[in-house]
């Protein structure tokens, strides 16, 4: 089968979601699954989260979007078992200029991800992307499956859910016709804040059965396992964050199963 692509994708910062596509990533190994981090985010925090540092990217996702390398040329392996990563450079910063006057800028990644095929060696990929609209962000909207949403649980942050639901349903009218929605997580959830609890209750009433179960605490395990290059499941097994991640890859296994059993 080919791989299951899942942009990670929320145009507010700050919200979890380069942390949720290195542990969801890393959890999805863990179970048995290969999978393939995009790192689209100029800043390369995934790359850096998952211990490269910026002398051994001598190969980036900037290099697939030009067409010089494929996905397989391009990624690196990690210390992670099972996960390897096309991490990002600066020069992701130039791509929307050196981009601009092609036409298909908006597919570049869709037809590297195509021309894998069924027998890639990768069973999921995960794309990071920068916290904006910008034509990195369509790019990965374009290569998906569908979109995985990492909400944090405060009022803010569902403003924020309204104008990306609205660029997926232009992306989906426009460029790529299956893209869906495939889940919300809320991220940082503190136990003891009302208006988090408040959050949660007013997302599960909106989108339903879209938002997964499992909720991700806030929790300092997870917040300083970045500065040592690992996940959190490789810093702290047994912090609640990691637990926390482990769950919500058994809940995106279990929704492929649904939807298999469903086509």
């Amino acid at each position: 089968m080919k791989p299951r692509v899942l942009t990670i994708a929320n145009q507010k910062g700050g919200v979890g979601k380069t942390t949720t596509a290195i542990n969801l990533g890393t959890a999805l190994a863990a179970i048995g699954e290969h999978v393939l981090l995009i790192d689209l985010d100029p800043q390369g925090n995934a790359s850096t989260g998952l211990g490269l540092d910026g002398a051994s990217r001598t190969r980036s996702s900037y290099d697939v979007l030009l067409g010089e390398l494929d996905l397989v040329q391009a990624a690196q392996a990690t210390d992670v078992p099972r996960v390897s990563i096309v991490p990002a450079t600066m020069d992701l910063l130039g791509a929307e200029i050196t981009l601009a006057g092609q036409k298909d800028r908006t597919h570049k990644l869709r037809a590297a991800t195509d021309r894998l095929g069924a027998n890639a060696p990768f069973s999921y990929i995960l794309i990071d992307c920068p916290p904006s609209l910008n034509l990195l962000t369509i790019n990965a909207l374009a290569a998906s499956d569908g979109v995985l949403v990492p909400l944090q649980c405060e009022f803010f942050a569902l403003e924020g859910l309204s104008q990306l639901l609205k660029t997926v349903e232009q992306v989906r009218n426009s460029l790529n016709p299956d893209l869906e929605i495939y889940g919300v997580v809320l991220t940082m959830f503190d136990p003891r804040n009302n208006l988090a609890n408040q959050v949660i209750r007013d997302v599960r009433q909106f989108l339903g059965a879209k938002v997964f179960e499992t909720v991700i605490p806030r929790n300092v395990r997870v917040s300083e396992a970045p500065s040592f290059g690992k996940p959190a499941l490789l810093y702290d097994l047994k912090c609640a964050g990691s637990q926390a991640y482990l769950k919500l890859a058994s809940e995106v296994i279990q929704r492929e199963r649904l939807m298999q059993a469903a086509e």
